[in-house]
């Protein structure tokens, strides 16, 4: 395991947890963002032990230079977000596929022999097997829609990250998280946009339930992980897993969706009635982690929905109050 990192996406939701973490680890830590959809913000606590470089992942020079003098990089700078998926297809591609051959050549320049990779739960989409394995295929059901932007991305990443890594590396590892959650986490998710919805519909409506418009009818179930138990997976492969391997991380816990409305409502002290609407084409029925291989290296969640929902819904209605951005 190596020290000197370099974290792609290190100022962003999950990049600056793992950022924070390394440093308390004891790691030497370098920072390359954009800002995009993060901010420096999120790592003022470790500012000083950080050397931050800004910047696009789709220029190769200055991904070559911010490579310069570590030993691993952790690539997380994608452009996440469903809203994005939809809107933006062609930069979720172009920053997927540009940034991971920038990545990997710049590994190649410099003789870095260690890369993580972030893919994500999307490349199962609607997986065959629920819990889901990372031995299950990986699918792209319809390259007209533009949703699969991401899954696709993330998918191409895999293949060049397994492929690159079979001769160049002495050790590649992929991660698939599974709907991380927690504060500061952005405004394009499920979770946020549910607390600012409950948060303006129960200012709408002073008495009785609480109208609660959702996508579908809600049966579609997900399993969220909340940030600190995701750290913690993070940190069982960094330190024990094996190359060429790949690890979900998430928390089996499964969760239909109008049973999120009603518990998001239901935190700030009202009563939800969900009220089902069509849904968008593309979405999957359900999604849940088979996290075997992670519990191997020592891994085990250890915050319930309900323990880790207060913490995103506190966070977001104070900033909402503020009409700040994350």
């Amino acid at each position: 395991m190596s020290t000197r990192t370099l974290v792609t996406g290190g100022t962003g939701f999950i990049g600056s947890a793992i950022v924070k973490r390394l440093v308390a680890e004891g790691f030497a830590v370098k920072s390359l963002d954009n800002d995009s959809r993060g901010s420096r913000e999120a790592l003022a606590e470790v500012r000083d032990k950080v050397e931050l470089v800004e910047g696009d992942i789709r220029n190769p020079d200055l991904v070559k230079k911010a490579a310069r003098g570590v030993e691993a990089v952790v690539h997380l700078a994608f452009i996440n977000g469903t809203e994005f998926f939809y809107q933006k297809p062609e930069l979720v591609l172009d920053v997927a596929v540009r940034g991971m051959l920038n990545v990997l050549d710049a590994c190649r320049e410099n003789g870095i022999k260690e890369l993580i990779l972030a893919s994500s739960s999307e490349v199962y989409q609607t997986p065959t097997k629920v819990p889901t394995d990372e031995s299950v295929p990986l699918v792209v059901p319809d390259v007209l829609n533009p949703r699969y932007s991401y899954g696709g991305g993330k998918i191409i990443s895999e293949l060049l990250a397994i492929n690159y890594g079979r001769k160049d590396f002495k050790r590649v590892l992929i991660f698939r998280p599974h709907n991380v959650y927690g504060p500061r986490m952005g405004h394009e998710h499920v979770l946020p946009q549910f607390i600012l919805r409950a948060l303006k519909a129960i200012q709408e409506t002073p008495a009785g339930p609480v109208p609660f418009p959702i996508q579908g009818d809600g049966s579609q179930t997900r399993s969220f992980i909340h940030i600190d138990d995701f750290v913690e997976g993070f940190m069982c492969l960094l330190k024990k897993g094996e190359h060429l391997n790949i690890y979900n991380i998430g928390n089996p816990e499964e969760i239909a969706i109008k049973d999120v409305a009603r518990q998001v409502v239901a935190y700030f002290g009202r009563e939800a009635k969900v009220v089902p609407q069509e849904a968008p084409p593309g979405g999957t029925p359900r999604r849940c982690p088979d996290i075997s291989k992670l519990k191997k290296l020592g891994f085990k969640p250890r915050i319930s929905f309900a323990q880790g929902l207060p913490s995103i819904a506190a966070w977001y209605k104070a900033h909402a109050a503020m009409n700040q951005t994350v």
